[in-house]
């Protein structure tokens, strides 16, 4: 589960992105030029990547935490390599 602060910095850094989304969308719709959409669309992959870290962070902290210190051989082993699974996405 995602704690209250964690959840409240995600949301909103989520609807920063939303707003940048649209702003992106103004933007074709008026045909900026394409190196400042390009541009936009790069910060707000970036904002994103902000948001997943975060989220990381805490799934670290809390859930992958609590499995280490008291859950089974298999309940660690499960977040092992859930963890390791999601490092691995993000490698791609």
């Amino acid at each position: 589960m995602i704690n209250a602060e964690t959840k409240r910095r995600a949301l909103g850094r989520l609807r920063r992105i939303e707003g940048q989304v649209q702003g992106l969308q103004r933007m074709i719709g008026a045909d900026a030029y394409c190196v400042d959409v390009l541009l936009q669309i790069s910060a707000a992959q970036g904002a994103l990547e902000q948001v997943r870290r975060l989220l990381l962070g805490g799934h670290v902290e809390s859930c992958v935490a609590d499995a280490l210190r008291s859950g089974s051989r298999g309940e660690r082993q499960k977040k092992i390599d859930e963890l390791l699974d999601v490092f691995a996405r993000f490698a791609r």
